[in-house]
């Protein structure tokens, strides 16, 4: 088994356990639930903001742990003030030591949109990042169908909520591409041997029918990449360990921001000349 199946093994009987404990009803009687979702979508394309969807995340099963002790409610608020477009906040504890109160804690303190990272499997995932106060789900389409991408997204969008659909390679991208998807984010990361390379984003992006706002995750470390993946039409960029490793994750947020501004204003120059 892949570390992936061994993920989905366990989120399966985690999620059975929850249900036991916490029934449908008792989510819909959280204070968020009647509240109107905030549009990912709207807020990558946003031209005062930098697309990047900023990451906070613990720990991973390739790499460990990454920052145990970043506070949720600083890191969260800090990425915002930098310029982020978004909050992507990991929620699975066993193997990314993150936790719905998370989730939470970040909501409290910030209007932008959060996209709940975890391993959605059945809809009642998906009540749960309603009552935790989550704008986007994640859907990966490595452990679904096509079946279960459609009716896992129309089960989200009655809730109000946006579906970033993650693919790896052009064979999951054309067998569980849906309407009902909102973004499309291509995962940089190779499931089989961890290995890196954004040209699966290059490679990638002719693929994805343009009503699909594309996102570029894992990998991205350098400013420059982020312009380059601009120039195929990536909109978003979700990066979590580049500032994670940092002591102080919002501040090297912002530091990538700024160099970012600098390379847009040097890249219009250039085109102006």
């Amino acid at each position: 088994m892949t570390i992936l199946d061994n993920i989905i093994a366990h989120k399966r009987q985690e999620v059975a356990d929850r249900k036991s404990l916490v029934p449908t009803a008792l989510l819909e009687r959280s204070i968020y639930f009647g509240s109107q979702p905030v549009s990912l979508r709207k807020y990558v394309q946003r031209p005062d903001l930098s697309g990047i969807i900023a990451e906070f995340k613990r720990k991973s099963p390739s790499k460990g742990i990454i920052n145990a002790y970043a506070p949720v409610e600083r890191t969260s608020i800090g990425y915002m003030q930098a310029g982020a477009s978004a909050l992507s906040i990991l929620t699975d504890t066993n193997f990314f030591g993150g936790k719905n109160e998370d989730l939470t804690t970040a909501r409290k303190f910030n209007f932008c949109p959060i996209l709940r990272k975890d391993f959605v499997v059945e809809e009642y995932q998906i009540l749960e990042a309603k009552s935790i106060g989550a704008d986007a789900i994640l859907l990966i389409a490595a452990v679904l169908t096509k079946e279960e991408v459609s009716q896992l997204a129309q089960f989200a969008h009655s809730l109000g909520l946006e579906v970033l659909l993650e693919v790896h390679n052009r064979e999951e991208l054309e067998r569980t591409i849906t309407p009902h998807v909102d973004l499309v984010g291509v995962n940089n990361r190779n499931l089989h041997d961890f290995s890196v390379s954004l040209q699966t984003s290059f490679d990638l992006a002719q693929h994805i029918p343009n009503e699909f706002v594309k996102v570029s995750e894992s990998g991205l470390s350098e400013a420059s990449s982020v312009m380059e993946l601009r120039q195929y039409g990536y909109e978003g960029f979700l990066m979590g360990e580049t500032f994670m490793r940092q002591s102080r994750p919002e501040k090297a947020c912002a530091a990538f921001v700024e160099e970012l501004k600098k390379l847009h204003v040097v890249s219009q120059l250039s085109f102006n000349g």
